[in-house]
Order: structure tokens, then sequence, then C-alpha cells
């Protein structure tokens, strides 16, 4: 079962350039003023309205530490610091956001790849 998470956006065009060019998603669907974008198996849609929604955070699983080092070297500028450990969880991750400030996390799990 798959499911999907939509969010607001007053700028479409430049969060779909963004998401596609930026972090690698593709274009699952296009439905005119609503998008979906697919990242491996997370399927994010971004409407037109009026308004944004910047609640919750958007997470990136990526296999390995070396494919989050890349990611942070794309948002090494808008980034909340390096790469790190998290050893609650066990992660290692850092925090970027998008072009109209939603938190986006960038992650592996220890625990998965071990």
């Amino acid at each position: 079962m798959s499911g999907i998470i939509f969010f607001k956006t007053m700028h479409l065009d430049d969060i779909k350039a963004f998401y596609v060019e930026r972090i690698g998603c593709t274009l699952w669907m296009d439905q005119g003023d609503c998008i979906i974008l697919q990242h491996d198996n997370l399927l994010i849609g971004f409407c037109q309205r009026e308004d944004v929604d910047k609640q919750g955070m958007i997470t990136f699983y990526y296999e390995t530490k070396e494919h989050v080092d890349r990611m942070y070297q794309i948002f090494s500028s808008t980034a909340d610091g390096l790469p790190r450990d998290n050893p609650k969880y066990p992660i290692y991750h850092f925090f970027a956001r998008d072009p109209e400030n939603r938190i986006l996390e960038f992650q592996y799990f220890y625990n998965l790849n071990t």
C-alpha cells in the first residue's frame, strides 16, 4: 500500500524545478495545478494555492553515508551544519530548507545497512 503527502505551494514551477533538479525526484504525475513527485518509494504532492504548507518535515533516505555527503555538497550553503551522527536513532543526517522554507532532512540509517 502506498500514500502521498500533499503540500500547498505558491510557486509550483519553482518547487517542481527544485525537487527535480536539486534533489533528484522524478515527476510521477502532472495534474495541472498539482504535481506528484517521486523519490524512490516516497510520493510528494504540491498543489498551487494562495498560501504555503510549511509544517512537518520531508525526509529523504539514502542507502549510504556517502550519498548523504553528496547531497550535503549540493545544499552546503543552506544546510544547518555538516552531516552528523545522531546515536539516539541511529542515523547520519543534516537538515536544509526548500525554496518555501519547508524543512528537509537527508539521512542514512545505520541499523538498516550494517
